[in-house]
């Protein structure tokens, strides 16, 4: 069975290197729709796969950390970076850039290793994020499942190259959720197994 959370938010990016001209070249933004979709074979002991309710604990907290931020690329121009953070107190470093594919595949990321790191409470089983969907417009969208986002082909993603500014980091619940995430040994990229 599969379910879906939808989450909002606000952001601001370039995606150098792309074909419109617009894109590539000034700073723009745009209303994202996330969607997480999770599966098991399993229902949990209120007959769920994963309470909606969990969901808005670090899950939200770490999409939301894109809202009303600025995405860069560690790759861009180092004055660009640099004036951005000097102007903009909310922003997230990536290190591939922030077209709506590298989005779902960096959030993927993210809520994998969420999960992973995330006990039972009320005897869920088997629960894995099956994909995430980046809605960047109304018309379009990408999709990143795990072998997408696990991918090196598309530009390799390490937890430690994800660099969220201060201001980003005060909104959560616990501000060490990141590092305690980058931390984490048991972590097992499923592509390898």
């Amino acid at each position: 069975m599969i379910i879906r959370k939808l989450f909002k938010f606000e952001n601001a990016h370039i995606v150098r290197g792309c074909s419109s001209t617009k894109c590539r070249s000034s700073v723009h933004g745009h209303s994202y729709k996330i969607e997480l979709l999770f599966e098991s074979n399993f229902l949990d002991n209120g007959q769920m796969v994963y309470d909606f309710g969990l969901m808005k604990q670090n899950m939200k907290a770490l999409v939301e950390s894109f809202d009303h931020a600025i995405a860069l690329w560690s790759e861009d121009d180092k004055e660009y970076l640099e004036d951005m953070k000097k102007h903009s107190v909310r922003w997230v470093e990536l290190p591939v850039s922030p077209s709506a594919e590298q989005f779902s595949r960096v959030i993927f990321l993210l809520i994998d290793k969420l999960l992973q790191l995330t006990s039972s409470v009320n005897g869920e089983r088997e629960v894995k994020l099956n994909s995430v969907i980046v809605h960047e417009t109304a018309t379009g969208y990408a999709q990143g499942f795990a072998q997408d986002a696990y991918s090196t082909q598309m530009g390799k993603i390490n937890l430690e190259d994800i660099i969220f500014s201060d201001e980003v980091k005060n909104d959560w619940t616990d501000s060490e959720l990141f590092e305690k995430m980058k931390r984490d040994e048991s972590f097992v990229n499923p592509c390898d197994v």
